[in-house]
């Protein structure tokens, strides 16, 4: 029987695909495989070194931007207010500074020349050299005292004296009620022997007054305004109504209820264009004088995560001594709040009862603190774009090492099955 030899071309060093496949179809395969493997690896590589790169770069940022601080904004007001400050609304004046202008009364006479005067409150049994009027009385009681007005001009002027309530604006200084409106609580009590009192140039006169506790009034702290007016015609030729006065406090004894309430706490994250650095966090909210007594109170604002993670506080700001059924309102910008998801904002307002006067020794009356809060969602949206950038490479990526194994495939496969018809082709020998 005759035997058949098959014989195959050797492979060389620089042969080609179908050449190498001849000699072995599955090494072909395995020396494709091996090249995808490779080029894996390096896109792999690649791909790292640009996360690396990134990283580094993000927290170089983060590092060479300011640092993390808390900074407290609010609307236009004083800090907290000494027992018996004088405000820039009602009290003592410099005699040559301009009095603040009103609305004038269209049957009061006007003086048309510039005119400068001063009042203060008189010397007396209830003190001496004092800032302003600040008194404690029972319900159904009364006391006697008087302002010191002067005039420091040349000819004879005539004042109108009389009280008004007083309130807060929303900045935190007390004023007082317009000449038009009715007083209805400290301001209706006390009364003069007369309405108008004329002082010549140069003069001083001392204008007395009583003030009187109603019997069924309520217990608690009241504030007022004694006040002396005059009507001026500015340069226009319009009449105005010109005031100074001296600020009343008066304590009605009887059951002191002191207490403060934090409502309408509301919070908003905004977050920065750099992923790896905290944005802010800005919290509003709403304080409420709820006794019957004047409070200084104090708050504190707290940002943080969940569980408390990266929490953030505000340093203390005092608010203005406010006045029982007074409320105001206030913003605080708290930095370095990382987007954690949501954030709370948390608000603690403790408070100290002003002391009255001629109770200095008098035990301090308790307040509880009062607290709020609110949460709002903290999206890092920064961080996700990234995020997103970086997963999108990856897909994109490993669909071009797919689409490139694919390719290797195909052209192996094409390669071995030329191997294997050019093999079928050979003539037998």
């Amino acid at each position: 029987m005759a035997t058949q030899h098959l014989s195959l071309p050797g492979a060389r060093d620089g042969a080609s695909p179908a050449a190498q496949a001849t000699q072995d179809p599955r090494s072909a395969q395995r020396n494709a495989r091996a090249h995808q493997r490779e080029n894996g690896h390096s896109h792999a590589l690649w791909l790292l070194a640009v996360l690396a790169v990134t990283l580094v770069v993000g927290l170089l940022v983060s590092l060479v931007a300011p640092t993390a601080s808390a900074v407290v904004s609010s609307a236009p007001a004083r800090t907290a207010a000494l027992p018996h400050a004088v405000s820039a609304a009602v009290g003592q004046v410099d005699p040559a500074a301009p009095a603040p202008d009103a609305p004038a009364e269209p049957d009061a006479p006007a003086v048309t020349t510039p005119v400068t005067w001063g009042v203060r409150p008189a010397d007396t049994v209830h003190g001496t050299d004092r800032p302003n009027y600040a008194y404690g009385l029972d319900p159904g009681t009364s006391l006697d005292d008087a302002i010191i007005v002067s005039n420091y001009t040349e000819g004879p002027l005539t004042f109108r004296v009389y009280a008004a309530d007083g309130y807060m604006t929303e900045a935190g200084e007390l004023d007082l009620l317009p000449a038009g409106e009715e007083s209805q609580a400290l301001g209706s009590w006390v009364t003069f022997e007369a309405e108008d009192v004329t002082i010549e140039g140069g003069g001083t006169a001392v204008v007395p007054f009583t003030v009187t506790v109603p019997a069924d009034a309520t217990p608690g702290d009241y504030a007022a305004g004694v006040v002396s007016s005059l009507l001026v015609e500015n340069a226009e030729g319009v009449s105005v109504d010109r005031r100074l006065g001296s600020r009343m406090h008066l304590r009605v004894a009887g059951d002191l209820v002191p207490a403060v309430v934090v409502d309408d706490v509301s919070v908003t994250y905004d977050g920065t264009l750099n992923p790896f650095a905290a944005g802010s966090a800005v919290v509003t909210f709403t304080v409420t004088n709820d006794g019957n007594t004047r409070l200084a109170p104090g708050q504190s604002v707290r940002v943080a995560g969940p569980w408390g993670a990266g929490a953030q506080s505000a340093p203390r700001v005092d608010l203005p001594e406010m006045l029982p059924g007074t409320s105001l309102t206030r913003t605080v910008t708290v930095d370095g709040v990382w987007p954690l998801g949501r954030v709370k904002g948390s608000v603690t307002v403790s408070a100290e009862v002003v002391t009255a006067i001629g109770a200095a020794d008098a035990a301090p009356l308790p307040v509880a603190p009062a607290t709020g809060s609110a949460s709002t969602i903290a999206v890092p949206w920064s961080a996700l774009a990234l995020l997103v950038l970086v997963v999108g490479g990856v897909v994109l990526q490993r669909r071009g090492a797919r689409r490139r194994h694919a390719s290797d495939e195909r052209k192996v496969a094409e390669a071995v099955a030329q191997a294997l018809k050019e093999r079928d082709e050979q003539p037998v020998v």
